[in-house]
């Protein structure tokens, strides 16, 4: 599992660890580590290397990196942003040959142009994880001014990136990002994600606090927590999961979400629905059976429209959330949840059914941007208002428990590009839904499910177009192979 670890905890591990340490060490070996990545990238490179440096300790570190470099007989140009710099780090650096420069505001000089057009590297030390959200004034055009073949690496963290990895603002996209012994929110949360690249973690000896803000599973998890059987297990110590999806308008909704739960290995499939669905089900996915009755779970709303819902549909799904057992809503079904329940319930809505669900909460405003720019601070409005867990859809999805619950947010980026096709959602649904009904919580049954769900789409066409069947066909192969790890 990955963990990473909010500002005010990094700060308070940094300064225990500088208990023992002489003054400037950690900067130092942040600096050496930070100077093998960038001499690894340009062994496969001939050119030479800008370091932008801003006012922090990030700057710092990146200065006696730009030091290292150097004497490693690397063309090194610094260029100085920020208000001040890292006194001993501006010394190392002159002392030991680098060219230094100056954009303190206002245009980029000439040689400052240069120097950035031409670097084969670029080491951009702007901002760390106590900055502020966006680029200084003067460099909101940097990215323009950096090479199109240029290797960005950046120090800790993509500058203008909220370190806390909550709202979007414009940023500095890396290659790569160089942080030091602990990963930070911005790492993994949606909105700065994508402009930290490859993660590379150097051990610099800071220990690592108690209690994670985020965590990511990985491969290795799933063995831990997938629900193997045992010999003495039977469909119903497994699960059943009822599920009401799709319509007479979209019948393909309850196929692949029912598909998806019976592949993953769920007990047994309760299904309700109306004739069309149930026929295309009796057909396809003979092992389940119709109609309501017990249950371990409930997954409720993939392709349903609650307006021209099946009656036999919107009772079992009312009675579903007004009695104690765990309910997964997606898509029609989060327009039935208006309160909180007693009993495990998650959400997973896209971006557009996330706002509509927040605005019908009044819990956010009339900008359409808004979960595109904040989209952590509205799910977790949601799950607070509701005392639910919401997992959001996307490139980046996340699991966000109710802050009283004291748990992390969970954070998944397992699939490809090519996963974001119709009918993605109501497999993922099916699949988290076969989960709770296995016992899982919510948190994990959402996260499990997402890293499933991903890989599962790269199974089934490594590198090319997949379809939404195609992935809850490939789901029981998948889990398989990631046992065997």
């Amino acid at each position: 599992m990955i963990r990473a670890y909010a500002v005010g905890q990094v700060r308070a591990a940094e300064a225990s660890a500088m208990e023992d340490l002489f003054d400037g060490e950690l900067m130092q070996r942040a600096a050496l580590g930070l100077a093998e990545v960038a001499i690894a990238r340009l062994s496969e490179r001939a050119g030479g290397v800008a370091v932008l440096v801003g006012s922090g300790d990030n700057g710092g570190d990146v200065l006696y990196a730009a030091a290292h470099l150097a004497r490693a007989d690397h063309p090194v140009e610094v260029v100085l942003v920020g208000s001040h710099a890292h006194d001993g780090g501006v010394a190392a650096a002159s002392g030991a040959g680098v060219s230094v420069l100056e954009w303190r505001g206002g245009e980029a000089s000439p040689e400052v142009r240069a120097a950035l057009a031409e670097a084969d590297v670029v080491l951009d030390g702007i901002t760390g994880i106590g900055g502020r959200p966006g680029l200084p004034e003067h460099l909101v055009a940097l990215p323009e001014l950096i090479g199109e073949d240029a290797y960005v690496i950046a120090v800790d963290l993509p500058s203008g990136a909220d370190p806390a990895g909550r709202t979007w603002s414009e940023t500095v996209y890396a290659d790569e990002t160089v942080t030091f012994s602990l990963t930070k929110p911005v790492h993994l949360l949606p909105p700065t994600e994508p402009a930290t690249g490859l993660l590379t973690v150097v051990d610099i000896g800071v220990a690592e606090p108690s209690s994670p803000a985020v965590e990511r599973l990985t491969h290795e998890d799933v063995a831990r927590l997938w629900p193997v059987p045992g010999p003495d297990d039977d469909k119903y110590s497994r699960g059943v999961l009822g599920v009401v999806a799709g319509g007479e308008l979209y019948t393909g909704a309850a196929l692949m979400s029912v598909t998806a739960a019976v592949t993953a290995g769920v007990g047994m499939v309760r299904y309700v629905g109306p004739r069309h669905p149930t026929d295309l089900l009796r057909a396809a996915v003979p092992e389940a059976v119709f109609g309501v009755g017990r249950v371990q779970a409930w997954s409720i709303g993939s392709g349903l429209d609650v307006e021209q819902a099946d009656e036999e549909q919107l009772a079992a799904a009312r009675d579903a959330l007004e009695s104690d057992l765990p309910v997964l809503l997606d898509a029609g079904g989060l327009d039935l949840i208006d309160e909180s329940r007693s009993a495990p319930t998650l959400l997973t809505p896209h971006a557009g059914e996330l706002l509509r669900l927040a605005r019908r909460l009044e819990l956010a405003d009339a900008d359409d941007d808004q979960v595109r720019r904040t989209p952590v601070d509205v799910a977790q409005a949601v799950a607070d208002r509701l005392d639910v867990t919401v997992l959001l859809k996307g490139a980046v999805t996340v699991v966000v428990p109710p802050t009283s619950a004291g748990l992390p947010i969970r954070s998944q980026s397992d699939g490809p590009s090519w996963l974001a096709t119709a009918g993605a959602g109501d497999v993922l649904a099916g699949l988290a839904g076969a989960l709770l009904a296995s016992g899982l919580s919510p948190l994990d049954a959402g996260s499990l499910a997402a890293l499933v769900h991903g890989v599962a789409a790269d199974d089934a066409n490594p590198g090319g177009p997949v379809r939404a069947m195609d992935v809850a066909h490939q789901l029981g192969r998948t889990v398989a192979r990631l046992l065997s790890r």
